[in-house]
């Protein structure tokens, strides 16, 4: 029997989930308030059952970012985690889970926030990343239950 479970959380570790079911869509919406909670071009959101989610650690701190959602974060680092618009269904963001591609988005929503150099950007040169000589020393949470 393969396992459903999913795990996930915040850049700290100081909020972590756990999700026992199926995934239901998974979404990448560019509406201008995903774009400035995710700090980025789109937000990429997981809906799942609500009684299937469990805080292993921690919980989010929330920001009423319209009056039909919340949005989860975590409150030591600022990690994005979720939009609450339904008492039986929450989106959990995307990336937060400790393997994202297992929940690969099907599914685009308000295109028409999508910035035009999004549709060149396979196109751009790939350099390495740039930074200090030497390692660099993350102190990121791994991506599984400690």
């Amino acid at each position: 029997m393969p396992d459903l479970s999913l795990t996930g959380g915040c850049q700290c570790g100081a909020v972590r989930f756990r999700v026992e079911s199926e995934p239901r869509r998974a979404s990448i919406c560019w509406c201008r308030m995903c774009q400035k909670a995710f700090a980025g071009p789109f937000g990429a959101l997981v809906t799942v059952n609500v009684a299937d989610l469990t805080w292993t650690r921690g919980a989010p701190a929330r920001f009423q970012s319209s009056d039909a959602v919340q949005r989860g974060f975590c409150a030591a680092c600022g990690t994005p985690l979720t939009f609450e618009w339904s008492a039986d269904q929450i989106d959990l963001a995307a990336f937060a889970f400790d393997d994202p591609s297992r929940v690969e988005p099907d599914v685009q929503l308000a295109v028409e926030g999508r910035p035009a150099w999004m549709e060149h950007l396979a196109d751009m040169p790939v350099r390495p990343p740039m930074g200090p000589s030497g390692a660099v020393v993350s102190r990121q949470h791994p991506d599984h239950e400690t």
